[in-house]
């Protein structure tokens, strides 16, 4: 029976059994939407994104490079719906992980093209990050990463990373 698995206290028990195997990663999101159409155009139209399937007029799955899902988007329990309220729990935002600074700077102009605010874009020092919400409010950060011998350490060998903005015409200098 699952309830034998959980402990008796509400607290989080400390891991014992060792590190997840370092190859695990996530797999794919699913996104309450309020209008789906209106976020497959933000997400294939604007982003890039191909959508893999559409189930009916409430689910689509967008992905690249012919896998099946990277996002889910439906309006199942939301179709009409309004944000999360501040200061609420929740989902913080998505990263989206592109495989190039020249493949960000194209997610970049791609925003800029389709009038799309965008928050910030940093330098996080093991990364380069644009920050933007999708049109339910919900925050991506598309994101390249430096190389791993590129990314700051301090004197003990720590990861150091920061926060440092970025000025966007020096990533939109990228091909």
């Amino acid at each position: 029976m699952l309830k034998d698995l959980h402990p008796a206290s509400d607290e989080p028990t400390a891991q014992t059994a060792g590190p997840i195997h370092p190859e695990t990663r996530i797999g794919h999101v699913h996104l309450k939407v309020s209008d789906l159409d209106r976020s497959l155009r933000f997400y294939c139209g604007v982003l890039g994104f191909e959508m893999t399937q559409r189930f009916d007029s409430r689910t689509a799955f967008v992905s690249t490079n012919n896998y099946h899902h990277l996002i889910g988007l439906n309006t199942r329990d939301s179709l009409g719906g309004s944000a999360p309220a501040p200061n609420t729990t929740g989902l913080y935002h998505i990263a989206i992980l592109y495989s190039t600074r020249a493949t960000l700077a194209d997610a970049l102009r791609r925003l800029m093209n389709a009038n799309v605010p965008v928050d910030q874009v940093i330098h996080h020092g093991v990364s380069e990050a644009v920050y933007v919400r999708d049109p339910d409010g919900i925050a991506l950060e598309l994101c390249w990463d430096l190389p791993k011998h590129q990314w700051p350490r301090t004197a003990n060998g720590d990861l150091n990373a920061t926060a440092m903005p970025l000025n966007p015409s020096e990533l939109l200098k990228e091909d």
